[in-house]
């Protein structure tokens, strides 16, 4: 465990797992870790970047020159040679989208809560939570000729509560989910057998698919990333329902497989990403329940193992937070799929795992950046 200044949340790792980056929310600043190795086997502060606003979601661009973290209606963007070095003028600018949430809060929602890149590190995409939208920004551009209003692209229309995001790993397709539908969505319901065809689901079906009687089912969206960079508001292909308040999405398994977590229901879900493409209504092929109020999850051990974040976020009573670890060969053939649990700080929140398997948590209510090493998970 790692102290922070502040609330971490987002955790990203350079494409070559030397430096870690972890935003802190309410501290305004991005702490930089060296990753490599010590006696101790743990990452070590070695700076913080100031930044405006309260950086949230993290990601790097494929080629690891940028880091971008969710802020405000956008994204601040960082040179991470510079980040790295220590060097001066760090932040680059930042993308910011225009327009109202329609939720109230006045003409900006400066809701942005998580970022993803194009494979080509062209294009960002930014989920704003109170939107029912992500943001499309033209990156390339933004560091051609300088931030401004013409890096924004549009926006891809999405549910409530709009917040995970997830790249495929050829860059066709990106994954986003939201914790409630919204009747323009039109989802398209799960069957009685994951994986299969069959009637509409029984409430014991419904149970073990995912979805809290008397509470509605939040979705997955699969969306065209090369429509998106040029026509976002037409790029959704599907919409499907993701169990209860999804919050984050992985792809695992070279892209064949796409992970969600339900934090309202306790599960995590697997879909065929091929069956999301060509039939939706049977792409769900695995669910597997964990422990309280699921958020983040990474894959690590070559896809073989999902690890989760157990956050216990609304503090269940006789409930705990921690680390579940999946075994997919398990969870994909219907067996009990769960490995065990690695202790957390307070509310787990982000994850994500560096190239030698040493996974980073950031636990948001105990101020700490946690350090996993997968490699010896038995």
């Amino acid at each position: 465990m790692l102290g922070t200044g502040g609330s971490p949340f987002g955790v990203a790792v350079t494409p070559d797992g030397r430096y870690g980056f972890v935003a802190v929310a309410g501290g305004s600043v991005i702490d930089v870790l060296r990753m490599a190795k010590t006696a101790s086997g743990r990452p070590v502060l070695v700076r913080s970047i100031p930044v405006a606003g309260e950086p949230l979601g993290e990601t790097i661009t494929p080629d690891g020159k940028y880091l971008l973290a969710a802020d405000g209606n956008g994204a601040v963007v960082i040179s991470v040679a510079r980040a790295e070095s220590g060097a001066a003028s760090v932040v680059l600018g930042t993308l910011a989208a225009p327009g109202g949430s329609g939720n109230g809060q006045g003409a900006l929602s400066a809701s942005a809560i998580e970022v993803a890149t194009s494979r080509d590190g062209r294009y960002a995409f930014v989920t704003l939570e109170y939107d029912q939208r992500a943001a499309v920004f033209n990156l390339a551009g933004a560091l051609s000729r300088g931030f401004g209003s013409a890096d924004y692209v549009g926006s891809i229309p999405l549910g409530q509560a709009a917040v995970g995001l997830a790249v495929s790993p050829d860059g066709r397709w990106l994954y986003a989910t939201s914790e409630g539908a919204v009747p323009a969505q039109h989802p398209v319901g799960i069957t009685a057998s994951p994986g299969g065809s069959g009637p509409a689901l029984s409430a014991a079906q419904a149970a073990r698919a995912g979805i809290v009687p008397n509470e509605p089912p939040g979705t997955l969206t699969l969306i065209d990333l090369g429509r998106a960079e040029t026509d976002p508001a037409h790029s959704v292909v599907a919409t499907v329902d993701a169990g209860c308040q999804p919050v984050r999405v992985i792809t695992a398994a070279n892209g064949t497989q796409v992970w969600v977590t339900a934090r309202a229901s306790d599960d995590v879900l697997c879909f065929a990403a091929a069956r999301l493409i060509t039939d939706p209504s049977h792409a769900l092929v695995a669910v597997v329940r964990v422990g309280e109020a699921p958020v983040g999850l990474t894959a690590v051990r070559d896809g073989t193992l999902i690890v989760v974040a157990d956050s216990n976020r609304f503090s269940a009573q006789g409930a705990h937070a921690d680390l579940t670890v999946i075994n997919v060969a398990d969870a994909l053939d219907g067996r009990p799929a769960l490995v065990g649990d690695i202790p957390a700080g307070l509310f787990p929140r982000d994850m994500t795992a560096a190239p030698n398997g040493t996974v980073l948590v950031s636990n948001f209510n105990s101020s700490q950046v946690e350090a996993v090493d997968t490699a010896t998970i038995p």
